[in-house]
């Protein structure tokens, strides 16, 4: 059965740039690039993977097309451009003319106002994807899920995808509101959800499997199997544990469905999703 891993980053660290890695991840203070993760892959039995975005800056969106036009295991790229811009048409345009670009994404869960996200100027921009037949990837914490699904109903038409399943507080045990949003905000049938960053959300030296279950549980529960992808979140997800391991463990949890729903999950629905 092929698998997709739908979202992972590369860099070539600097203290500078990389701000967000502090000492508590020094494991990832260095360089992460194709040739590192084609090794992950090819050991854990993924095909393919789909860059994401890691800084704000369209140069960033170019690296990422630059290294996917490369190496053919990198099916797409969600980069950035600044949705805010009233020329952004000129960013999305150019983007667009490469085969490889699926879509973009906002660090959203960084910004202070928790109605970021129905910003005007914004969705104004996210309006513009459709007529590039792009994706938005909604980074966001699970506090951010109310404001979500009021924009995610102000564009019927355009495909989303949820990543790390809205980041909820698994290292506290917290179940709720989480739950209730995320089962509210997969009524929404053009939303599709990463199965990625659990791990980064538990405790990163004593998680356990029985941790993540109720997160698991809800998440399936909420997107079932024509809607959710697999994600690794590498290489952030190697302060908590190993690529392979996130990759069966992902997989045995989802081998509760049928080998054809679990051919959705692990591959079909990122191909669909993103158009690979």
């Amino acid at each position: 059965m092929p698998i997709i891993d739908t979202h992972h980053h590369f860099w070539k660290y600097s203290a500078k740039e990389y701000d967000w890695i502090n000492d508590d991840m020094k494991v990832i203070r260095k360089d992460f690039l194709p040739a590192d993760l084609l090794k992950e892959i090819k050991a854990a039995g993924v095909d393919g993977a789909v860059s994401v975005q890691a800084r704000q800056s369209v140069e960033e969106s170019d690296w990422l097309l630059e290294m996917a036009e490369k190496n053919d295991f990198l099916k797409g790229v969600v980069g950035w451009v600044d949705l805010r811009d009233k020329g952004v048409d000129k960013d999305l345009e150019r983007l667009a003319k490469h085969k490889k670009f699926k879509g973009v994404r906002h660090v959203v869960q960084g910004e202070p106002d928790i109605n970021f996200i129905l910003g005007a100027a914004f969705n104004e921009g996210i309006k513009k994807l459709l007529k590039y037949d792009l994706r938005y990837d909604i980074l966001i914490f699970e506090k951010q899920l109310k404001p979500s699904i009021a924009f995610v109903d102000k564009h019927p038409k355009q495909i989303f995808i949820l990543d790390h399943i809205a980041k909820p507080r698994i290292k506290e045990r917290i179940l709720s509101p989480w739950r209730e949003d995320m089962l509210e905000l997969a009524k929404r049938p053009n939303v599709y959800c990463k199965i990625s960053g659990m791990l980064t959300e538990a405790d990163w030296n004593k998680w356990s499997a029985a941790d993540l279950a109720p997160y698991f549980d809800t998440t399936l529960q909420a997107f079932g199997p024509k809607r959710l992808m697999l994600g690794s979140d590498w290489p952030v997800m190697l302060v908590a544990g190993k690529y392979k391991q996130w990759v069966d463990m992902v997989k045995q949890v989802v081998s509760r469905y049928s080998a054809a729903e679990q051919e959705r999950i692990l591959y079909k629905n990122a191909v669909e999703a993103y158009k690979l």
